[in-house]
């Protein structure tokens, strides 16, 4: 199943795509992994879809990556005596750590480390944004302040605090137990949310010991601020608008939003941009304008993957958003614009062997119009090289490693064979061919470019450039 773009798509599973037949409808239509989010349903409920999922690769014989996006903590405030109340703006409100329940003047938060946080003249938003107040005055216990943005406020809505960097591990003892649940099933991407610093991402990589990729999630201003050191430990990054919109003003995000592609393009590092990308799909068979130009953007600035979240989880139309998108990304990528915009960002190659292989591979396709260019991988780091010049032309990636195939399924470009690995230039040049031909990337008469290491299956090692006719 070749897909003909190169961006690739997650569409993430829900109630309405659960059974085996929507699955396989969806991946048929472009879903290249798929998205188990742990914020909704049962463990049985996800290791269920991972068992059709695992069955539907087995019957099309392609690599599906599945990523396990955990919930992360969630903070909120307690209940109110009458369920609701209103909120005007200048009204007094405090917050508290009593359990008693609320009232039009105050109302429990039980989390003492965000009165240990937080300063006067701090912003506190509830009910995603909707709702402001300014803190004038705290100690350890409770929160004074006044309210800015007013508006119903009811039971168990959500609090951020963007301006503050809050001394909460990403990981809730919930977390933990559905990492560890996650592992056991074998998904191959552990998606980590509210992560603020790179020091976030430790306890994470320590449980997972390396038998899942990490992908941190982008949702907090903090995180921005320490983008780079972020990007360093991760091995992929999700954009996930929608948190971080709660927390920018609205202007703010499209410029985030390019500033944290441009820096996992520079680093290597696969990027997924999330949220509301077709969100009227929920309801409707076909996205806005503004949707599909949304698409378009991330595309033409170079993102790995773009997602799917309630569009296919909870839509009406799950199949029908994905299909959308495959052709959204089709489109964009045929777009005479695309391959300028998509080479201005010229990453500088490391001085290293294996880099310099990588951008040499992508010339020397471009310049004697290769068919594509074939690399073998088995850790999945020569992969990330050749994906990261963002080649002309297609890439095929031969690995012995199943676990390698299925992540780099997020990867742009990355179409991923699981093979043995070879033994002598013949057989790797005989493979390539007959995998580009089997594999419908090239036909009698075309030219391959081949990049391996020798010794042949050793990581990391690629150091061999060939040039092969088929």
């Amino acid at each position: 199943m070749r897909r003909r773009r190169k961006a690739k798509i997650l569409a993430t599973l829900g109630p309405a795509s659960s059974d085996a037949e929507t699955i396989r409808a969806l991946h048929e239509a472009g879903a290249d992994v798929f998205r188990l989010n742990f914020s909704h349903g049962s463990q049985a409920d996800h290791a269920e879809r991972y068992r059709i999922i695992r069955e539907l690769e087995q019957e099309t014989g392609r690599p599906i990556g599945i990523l396990q996006d955990l919930q992360g903590p969630k903070l909120r405030i307690g209940r109110f005596a009458e369920g609701e109340i209103y909120l005007k703006r200048g009204d007094p409100f405090r917050f508290d750590l009593s359990e008693a329940k609320g009232d039009q003047s105050r109302v429990n938060l039980p989390h003492p480390e965000i009165f240990a946080a937080i300063e006067v003249g701090a912003h506190i938003l509830l009910d995603d944004g909707k709702l402001r107040v300014e803190v004038v005055r705290r100690d350890d216990e409770s929160a004074d302040c006044k309210v800015i943005t007013g508006g119903p406020l009811s039971d168990r809505k959500g609090i951020n605090v963007p301006t503050v960097l809050m001394p909460i591990s990403p990981l809730t003892q919930k977390d933990r137990d559905d990492l560890r649940f996650g592992l056991e099933l074998g998904v191959d991407w552990v998606a980590l949310s509210f992560v603020q610093r790179p020091e976030d991402l430790a306890e994470a990589k320590r449980l997972i010991a390396g038998r899942a990729a990490l992908m941190a999630k982008i949702e907090k201003p903090s995180a921005i601020d320490n983008l780079s050191g972020i990007v360093e430990l991760a091995d992929a990054i999700m954009v996930a608008r929608g948190d971080l919109g709660v927390e920018l003003p609205p202007e703010d995000v499209p410029g985030r939003q390019k500033e944290i592609v441009q820096t996992c393009r520079l680093a290597g590092k696969p990027v997924v941009v999330a949220t509301q990308m077709l969100d009227s799909m929920v309801n409707a068979p076909a996205p806005t304008r503004a949707e599909a130009s949304d698409v378009a953007t991330a595309i033409y600035d170079g993102s790995d993957a773009v997602m799917l979240s309630a569009e296919s989880a909870a839509g009406h139309y799950p199949v029908e958003s994905v299909a959308m998108m495959d052709r959204i990304i089709s489109r964009t990528e045929a777009d005479a614009s695309y391959r300028p915009i998509i080479t201005a960002l010229k990453p500088e190659p490391e001085p290293t062997g294996a880099d310099a292989i990588s951008a040499a591979a992508a010339q020397v396709a471009q310049t004697i119009s290769a068919a594509a260019i074939v690399t073998y991988t088995t850790s999945g780091s020569t992969a990330l090289r050749a994906a990261r010049e963002r080649p002309i032309v297609p890439i095929l990636m031969l690995t012995s490693e199943l676990g390698t195939a299925r992540r780099l399924a997020v990867l742009w470009g990355a179409h991923c064979v699981v093979s043995p690995d070879v033994s002598n230039f013949h057989e790797m040049v005989d493979k390539a061919c007959a995998v580009a031909e089997a594999e419908e990337y090239a036909g009698h008469g075309d030219r391959l470019v081949i990049t391996a290491g020798v010794p042949f299956g050793t990581p990391g090692s690629t150091n061999v450039l060939r040039i092969a006719w088929i």
